[in-house]
């Protein structure tokens, strides 16, 4: 073995990892935010679910614009997130930004505000749906 990949490198590499988890622990730096952990077994099914979401908004935004009338009703929207803690709320925050034809505009704790390209789009985020998966994975269903 020669290189980068010798057993000595690779020691080293990962003995400073842990001196340095020693070291965040021991400084009180490492919390349920910073390091999401809660999240690993709760996100798969819950990024499935979005890519699906993604996949049918991706289509109907398609089929607005390729209709020659063009039929978009932009409106904002004013969501309510449950969501308690700030990784949740930037979580569904995201999530709606993802989702095409809708971007959350301005995030608060007891508000969202979000533009929708279409009437469809928004009532879609007034259904709750979303914000109740967001709340469910991280942990903050009850």
């Amino acid at each position: 073995m020669s290189g980068i990949f010798t057993p000595l490198l690779i020691g080293l590499g990962a003995a400073s990892c842990i001196l340095v988890l020693i070291i965040a622990t021991r400084m009180d730096i490492v919390d349920h935010e910073s390091t999401p952990v809660h999240l690993t077994w709760r996100s798969p099914l819950y990024l499935l679910w979005l890519t699906w979401e993604i996949v049918k908004a991706n289509i109907d935004v398609a089929r607005v614009v390729l209709d020659p009338r063009l039929p978009i009703s932009p409106k904002f929207v004013h969501v309510k997130p449950t969501q308690k803690t700030d990784l949740a709320l930037v979580i569904f925050a995201n999530s709606i930004t993802l989702t095409p034809g809708t971007i959350s505009v301005d995030v608060d704790h007891g508000d969202i505000l979000v533009h929708a390209i279409t009437r469809d789009a928004a009532a879609g985020l007034e259904d709750g749906e979303m914000d109740r998966r967001v709340t469910k994975i991280a942990g903050e269903d009850g």
